[in-house]
C-alpha cells in the first residue's frame, strides 16, 4: 500500500476508534448519558418495533434488543477501526499473515482476536510499535466488556424503581375507581406524606431517565408496571391535591405537579419529540409512544 493509502487507512481507522471511544464515554460515564450514536441506535430499534405493532410481550424486547445493538455497534467500530490501522502494515509489521491478497481478512482477524482478548494464534505483531498498540486494543476490548456488563447491571435497578412507582400509582387509581371520592377524604398528614413520597420517587425516576436514557426504551409487557399508562392519572391526583383546604397538602401537591411537569418535559425533549404542548398532552404522547392503547390522543 502506498503512502497516501496508508495515511487514509490509518486516519479512517483512528476516526472509527475515536467515534466509538467518545460515544462509549458519553453513554456510560457522562452524568447525563449523552452518547449520540447510542441514542440514535436505540431510537431506531424502538421505532422499528413500533412500526411492526407487536404484542406487549414482543414490544418489551425493544429495549434489550436496542441495548445489544448499541454494544455490538461499539464493538464493530473498534474492530474495523483497528483493522484499518493494521491494514497498511501487515507484510512488515506482523509475522504469520496469509499470502494471496487476503490482507483485509488478516487485518480484521488480528483486530477481532485482539479486541476479544482470545490471543493471536498464528499471527503475531513483529514491529515494536504494533507490539505496544495491540495490547492497547485488548485493553479497550476488555474495558468495553466490563463497562457493558456494569451498564447492564445498573439499568435493572433503574427499571425496578420505575416499575415500583407505576404499580403504586396503579393501585391508587384502582382504589379511586372502586371507591370514588376515597382519596378526597384523605386529609392532613397522611395526604401530605402521600404527595411527598410520590414526588421524591418521581424525581428519582426522572433523574434515572436522564442518567440512563436507554431505559426509556424498556417497555413493560405488564400494564400494571407501566409508568406511561398511569402518568396521566398521577397528574390528575396532583391537580386534586392543589384544591385541598390544608396549606401543607396544597404545597406538597404543587411540588408533585411541578415534578410531573419536569418529567413530561424530559420525555418530550429527549425521546418522543413532542413540543409546545401542555403537560397533560405530553404525558399522553409519552403513553402513545409506548403503545398504550388506552392513552387518548392530545
Amino acid at each position: 500500500m502506498d503512502l497516501v493509502g496508508t495515511v487514509l487507512a490509518t486516519a479512517a481507522g483512528l476516526l472509527l476508534i475515536g467515534l466509538a471511544g467518545r460515544d462509549i464515554f458519553d453513554a456510560l460515564f457522562h452524568p447525563e448519558g449523552r452518547g449520540t450514536l447510542a441514542r440514535l441506535l436505540a431510537r431506531g430499534v424502538w421505532l422499528a418495533f413500533r412500526r411492526a405493532r407487536p404484542g406487549p410481550r414482543a414490544f418489551a424486547l425493544a429495549g434489550p434488543v436496542g441495548l445489544l445493538v448499541v454494544i455490538a455497534c461499539w464493538a464493530a467500530l473498534l474492530a474495523f477501526g483497528w483493522a484499518l490501522v493494521y491494514l497498511p502494515h501487515l507484510s512488515e509489521g506482523f509475522s504469520g499473515t496469509s499470502e494471496g491478497g487476503h490482507d483485509w481478512v488478516d487485518a480484521l482477524n488480528i483486530s477481532l482476536v485482539t479486541l476479544t482478548t482470545v490471543g493471536f494464534g498464528d499471527v503475531v505483531p513483529a514491529a515494536d510499535w504494533l507490539r505496544l498498540a495491540t495490547p492497547l486494543e485488548a485493553l479497550l476490548g476488555f474495558g468495553l466488556l466490563s463497562a457493558s456488563i456494569s451498564w447492564l447491571l445498573l439499568i435493572y435497578p433503574v427499571l425496578a424503581r420505575r416499575r415500583s412507582l407505576a404499580y403504586e400509582i396503579r393501585l391508587l387509581r384502582d382504589a379511586d375507581e372502586e371507591e370514588p371520592g376515597a382519596l378526597e377524604h384523605l386529609k392532613g398528614e397522611p395526604a401530605e406524606r402521600l404527595y411527598q413520597e410520590l414526588t421524591s420517587r418521581l424525581i428519582a425516576v426522572e433523574r434515572d431517565l436522564v442518567n440512563y436514557p436507554i431505559t426509556y426504551y424498556f417497555a413493560e409487557a405488564d400494564e400494571r408496571f407501566s409508568l406511561p399508562a398511569v402518568a396521566p392519572y398521577m397528574l390528575d391526583l396532583a391537580e386534586r391535591g392543589t384544591a385541598d383546604t390544608s396549606g401543607h397538602v396544597r404545597l406538597r401537591a404543587r411540588l408533585l405537579r411541578k415534578a410531573i411537569e419536569d418529567f413530561a418535559a424530559t420525555t418530550a425533549s429527549g425521546f418522543h419529540g413532542m413540543a409546545g404542548a401542555t403537560t397533560e398532552e405530553l404525558l399522553h404522547a409519552y403513553a402513545r409512544d409506548h403503545l398504550r392503547a388506552n392513552a387518548p390522543r392530545a
